[in-house]
C-alpha cells in the first residue's frame, strides 16, 4: 500500500440552461482517461470556495462564474505528477452560458494535464462509459435538478476510482 500525502481540492459543477455541465478530459499514469469539472488544490490559507473561484479562472478564462452551493464532498486516491495523493474534495454548483473557455489556457491545461473541455448534456452524462469524477456526478446533478441542492451537502466519503482497462486508455 502506497502512502498517500492529504491534499485539499475544490471544483465547480458550472451548469449551463440547458443543463449540460462542463467537464475536462485528463490522462493521469494512475487512474487513466478520466473526467472532471474545473478544479484543483487548496493553496496555502485559501477556503475551499476561494479555490473554487480560481481554479475556475485559471482553467476556463472566465471571471464571471462565481461558486454557488456545495453539491457534495468526496475523498479518492490518484498520483498528482509523482506525488500518490489523496485528495478531499469540495464540489459547488455554479451558473453560466454554454461557451468555450476564453483567453489562452494551454499553460493551466499543460500543467494539469488537461486535454479538451467539453459540455456534457444530462443524456450524454447518465449514458457515458467514460470515468467520471465522482463516479456518481450523473445522479449528483439529476438529484440537483430535480430536489434543489441539499443542506447539508451529501459527503461520499472515500470512493476508489474506476480502475482503467485497455478501452479506457484508447
Amino acid at each position: 500500500m502506497t502512502a498517500r500525502i492529504p491534499r485539499t481540492a475544490a471544483r465547480v459543477a458550472v451548469l449551463a440552461p440547458d443543463g449540460s455541465v462542463l467537464l475536462l478530459r485528463y490522462d493521469n499514469p494512475e487512474v487513466g482517461i478520466h473526467w472532471a469539472m474545473p478544479g484543483g488544490g487548496l493553496e496555502p490559507g485559501e477556503s475551499p470556495r476561494e479555490g473554487a473561484c480560481r481554479e475556475v479562472r485559471e482553467e476556463t478564462g472566465w471571471t464571471d462564474v462565481e461558486p454557488g452551493p456545495l453539491l457534495c464532498t468526496w475523498e479518492h486516491d490518484f498520483t498528482r505528477g509523482t506525488v500518490p495523493v489523496r485528495q478531499h474534495e469540495h464540489i459547488y454548483v455554479a451558473r453560466a452560458p454554454r461557451r468555450p473557455p476564453a483567453g489562452d489556457v494551454s499553460a493551466a491545461h499543460a500543467a494539469d494535464g488537461i486535454e479538451c473541455a467539453r459540455w456534457w448534456t444530462p443524456a450524454e452524462l447518465a449514458a457515458a462509459d467514460e470515468a467520471m469524477w465522482p463516479p456518481n456526478l450523473a445522479d449528483l446533478l439529476e438529484g440537483l435538478r430535480a430536489h434543489g441542492p441539499q443542506d447539508p451537502a451529501p459527503d461520499l466519503g472515500y470512493v476508489p476510482n474506476r480502475v482503467p482497462g485497455p478501452a479506457a486508455r484508447d
